[in-house]
């Protein structure tokens, strides 16, 4: 037990040593010391994904992978050991596997300390990757809706050729006809292309402090929205008043907005350009 005990300290300064050397930009001396503290200490998720982050700044992804699986196999509600695997899978060009471990890591960030500064990271990095994928598949959309869009033109083209060359005086009256018709597979073909086209987020889905779409929205008594880090951040440094109607307000009265958070999750999921971060 003593021994147990001793070596438990031990590693715990290891870990502060690692800590040391990290903010030190010595990633090297940091990674051994962090070894050295899982070596002593091997059922301790930090030292796991300490180490991890040390691995990540030095993108050697693969250790970053492995460390962070053993932080949650030792501890499955590791917020840092599911974005930094979500990080790393995103790397390995896994999106779907990726997206998935950083969207874990935002709930479990967001249920255990939503004013961290992590969850912010987290949802940034969720967010250009959210971007990145519904980029691909537009583009890959765009394409197609574009070929076939050209072959239905071009199939009413041929057909007004056809029926020009079999009935003879309507040739005015064909054009005129042929014009309505491309017409008619214009718009439908650029109201098929709509939710891949940017345009203006909603307002009642955007703070009102910030103007940007909600990311973890929370509601006042008074029934206004926020954000949570920003109307937080607010409280803090201007005052425990609601910025609306002036009424006094503390943290503990703010409320998840459920709703809002779930209008927001599908307004993403249509609109997948809305993820973009300026």
């Amino acid at each position: 037990m003593a021994a147990t005990i001793v070596g438990s300290k031990q590693a715990e300064q290891l870990k502060q040593d690692g800590n040391n050397y990290f903010q030190k930009n010595r990633f090297g001396a940091a990674i051994d010391a962090y070894t050295e503290a899982i070596t002593l200490s091997p059922n301790v998720p930090i030292y796991w994904t300490n180490r991890a982050l040390c691995h990540r700044r030095r993108n050697d992804w693969r250790r970053v992978e492995e460390d962070c699986r053993k932080a949650i196999q030792l501890d499955h509600n590791s917020v840092k050991g599911h974005y930094y695997l979500g990080l790393a899978l995103l790397q390995k060009q896994q999106y779907a596997e990726g997206v998935r471990e950083l969207e874990k890591a935002l709930d479990l960030g967001r249920g255990a300390n939503p004013g961290r500064y992590i969850v912010e990271e987290i949802w940034e990095e969720l967010a250009k990757a959210k971007y990145k994928e519904w980029e691909h598949e537009s583009t890959s959309r765009s394409w197609e809706l574009q070929n076939l869009k050209e072959s239905c033109e071009l199939a009413l083209k041929r057909k007004q050729v056809l029926d020009s060359s079999q009935i003879e005086g309507l040739k005015d009256e064909n054009s005129t006809f042929l014009a309505k018709q491309l017409e008619g597979v214009g718009k439908v073909f650029m109201k098929a292309a709509e939710d891949d086209t940017p345009t203006e987020v909603p307002d009642y889905l955007c703070c009102k402090i910030t103007l940007d779409i909600f990311r973890d929205p929370v509601i006042t008594p008074s029934g206004f929205t926020y954000e949570r880090a920003v109307i937080l951040d607010h409280l803090q440094k201007v005052g425990q008043f609601d910025p609306i109607t002036r009424a006094p307000l503390f943290p503990l009265q703010l409320v998840p907005n459920l709703a809002i958070k779930e209008a927001v999750r599908a307004f993403l999921d249509k609109h997948g350009w809305a993820y973009r971060i300026e």
